[in-house]
């Protein structure tokens, strides 16, 4: 069942499935992530579309374009039937100006864009990552530009701190300038870092938050299990760096009980995960990277799972971070007057956190 929500405090209507598109093109950078064709991404895309997925999420380092340009193959005849999406920062070249957040980069890659999705507009443009030498009015001035000229509809941030993103949006305000609705970042049961201070500012802030690599990136497709080895012919299964796992104790505990409540339900870890995330406080969504057709029909499966709280508290138990200070003397001393941004994430500390003096 398709659910549609605003994205952030805007009076966008997206569905909160997205269909990524980082599967899709064959640069060899991009060979343990990508690999689908034009015609092998259009079954994909039609499967999504017929189920009601309206947001397509792509960028233009993908591949270095030719996802971009598979994306627009299609789209084509269907572009008013999606909300598109892009994103622009991340260096594309040796050259001094070939990537950041600078007015010259923004503006040349946004055409550049353009170009290869054949369309006259973005509907939602991400600053892919933040740029720390390029002051922040010179880039909300130039996404400024792209939205008054029609160029782009809505802005959305990607992998920024609190205080980036908090930087952001009061300087646009300031300024009179187009702020982002949206942020995505990377949240996970296994990396919930972003529950710190990263969602709270975005709940205060009105921002939304799509979910990138929710099964982080397969490390919870089901095919990682404790003492045994990962197939090769998994990203997993091969030398690729990420997700970045400081305790591969806790993560296999937290893939066993996945794998436990999946058994249970008779479905798969990933429907397991995602269900998860759909019930987060403060996640607006999710971008789905599948690569098959029996992987995004059983994604998708997930917006029908409905875990039991008994369920969900055994996820959120058992997937717990330490309270870091000054999370742990909040969570202590604080509770008279609980900020409503932060407050749910503060409760699960009380509860389940064992690290950082808040008790057990």
């Amino acid at each position: 069942m398709t659910d549609y929500v605003a994205l952030g405090n805007s009076g966008l209507k997206v569905s909160r499935f997205a269909l990524g598109t980082l599967t899709a093109g064959n640069d060899p950078k991009f060979a343990q992530m990508a690999g689908l064709d034009a015609d092998a991404y259009r079954r994909l895309f039609d499967i999504a579309l017929d189920h009601g997925v309206n947001l397509v999420d792509t960028a233009n380092m993908y591949s270095f374009g030719e996802a971009e340009e598979i994306t627009a193959q299609a789209l084509r005849g269907r572009r008013d039937d999606v909300v598109l999406t892009s994103k622009v920062r991340m260096p594309l070249g040796d050259g001094p100006n070939d990537g950041g957040a600078s007015r010259h980069h923004i503006l040349r890659e946004v055409e550049n864009s353009l170009r290869r999705l054949r369309t006259d507009h973005l509907d939602l443009l991400y600053t892919h990552q933040w740029d720390g030498v390029t002051p922040i009015e010179e880039t909300l001035a130039a996404l400024d530009t792209l939205v008054r000229d029609g160029k782009v509809r809505y802005l959305g941030t990607s992998n920024y701190s609190a205080w980036q993103l908090s930087k952001t949006v009061y300087t646009a305000r300031a300024l009179g300038l187009t702020a982002p609705v949206v942020q995505q970042m990377y949240y996970t049961p296994e990396a919930r870092e972003i529950e710190y201070e990263i969602l709270p500012a975005a709940r205060d802030l009105g921002i939304g938050t799509f979910v990138w690599s929710p099964l982080g990136e397969g490390l919870l497709t089901g095919k990682v299990r404790r003492g045994q080895e990962t197939p090769s012919s998994t990203r997993q299964g091969t030398d690729w760096p990420e997700p970045h796992v400081t305790d591969w104790g806790r993560a296999y505990d937290i893939i066993d009980a996945l794998d436990g409540i999946a058994r249970e339900r008779g479905v798969s870890v990933p429907r397991v995960v995602l269900a998860w995330l759909l019930g987060r406080p403060g996640v607006t969504g999710i971008v789905l990277g599948a690569r098959t057709e029996e992987q995004l029909r059983d994604n998708l499966a997930a917006a029908d799972l409905e875990l039991s709280q008994e369920e969900r508290d055994a996820l959120t138990r058992v997937s717990q971070l330490p309270a870091y200070y000054p999370w742990w003397h909040r969570a202590l001393n604080a509770t008279d007057r609980p900020d409503p941004a932060e407050e749910p994430y503060l409760t699960e500390f009380r509860r389940y956190a064992t690290g950082g003096g808040s008790g057990s």
